[in-house]
């Protein structure tokens, strides 16, 4: 009886002035656990054979992802699939928010229910997150979720293989359904943060700290979006985009095809 006092007369003081409470490492439904620590963030790499130019891509290779550097991030909870069209149109219901761009008559296309929505800008990405009592990943969290403490430079590993995932290569032509790709899951067991779709995050596009790299794309004038998408050049795909520490941006207000999201959560 006296331990029991002991233990409820601890509670009362941790709830009371919340200090040294333990939170809840529990995932809620759909999430996955991402433990606190530090990770290895962006690349040091350099396209010494000018593949870049080669390709007519709208920004130099690798030069943004400069310097690689740690990062320690807290524990936090992340989607472990990609939101699906099923989930948003359960938001547009319950909240009369606008649909996706890609629903005719404002209703799901048959057959895509479980296909990772897309057409949805950063905002609305956004308010489906808050709806649903999470909040879009920082550009890092994403990072650390995607590759793990080991610096990898794909979910699976450091070898580029469109067999594990929805890239340009695959033939499929098309989004996947969430978690199709079970040999391409990050090492906390996440799925399609390489190709299926591109993903929102919180973060403006801006420069990482040290970087000598200068952009007039940089400040807060455009989201990052993350992971890629289905989408190649031409049949085949480009091993560099695919990459977990690959930055790209966009309009906030812009709606991609290929573009969808996840969510994240603090612990409680």
């Amino acid at each position: 009886m006296i331990c029991a006092l002991k233990r409820s007369i601890g509670l009362f003081l941790c709830l009371a002035f919340f200090t040294g409470c333990p939170k809840d490492q529990t995932p809620p439904e759909g999430m996955v656990l991402i433990p606190a620590g530090e990770f290895l963030m962006g690349s040091d790499k350099v396209d010494t054979e000018g593949k870049g130019a080669e390709f007519g891509t709208v920004k130099p290779w690798y030069l943004d992802e400069h310097p690689q550097h740690k990062v320690l991030l807290p524990n936090y909870f992340i989607d472990k699939f990609e939101v699906t069209h099923a989930a948003y149109q359960q938001f547009v219901d319950a909240t009369g928010s606008r649909p996706p761009e890609n629903w005719p008559s404002g209703k799901i296309p048959s057959g895509r229910e479980n296909l990772p929505v897309t057409s949805v800008n950063w905002y609305d990405a956004e308010r489906f997150c808050r709806w649903a009592g999470k909040r879009l990943p920082t550009e890092a969290e994403w990072e650390k979720a995607a590759r793990g403490t080991d610096g990898r430079d794909y979910p699976w590993g450091n070898e580029f293989d469109s067999t594990k995932a929805n890239t340009g290569d695959t033939g499929v032509g098309d989004l996947s359904p969430v978690g199709t790709y079970e040999a391409g899951k990050s090492p906390y067991g996440v799925y399609d943060m390489s190709g299926n779709a591109w993903e929102w995050t919180a973060d403006w596009y801006k420069p990482y700290p040290g970087s000598d790299y200068v952009s007039e794309t940089f400040g807060e004038k455009f989201k990052i979006l993350r992971g890629s998408s289905w989408g190649g050049m031409g049949h085949y795909a480009i091993p560099y985009f695919y990459r977990t520490s690959y930055r790209f941006y966009a309009n906030a207000e812009g709606a991609f095809p290929d573009a969808g999201f996840r969510c994240a959560r603090n612990l409680k």
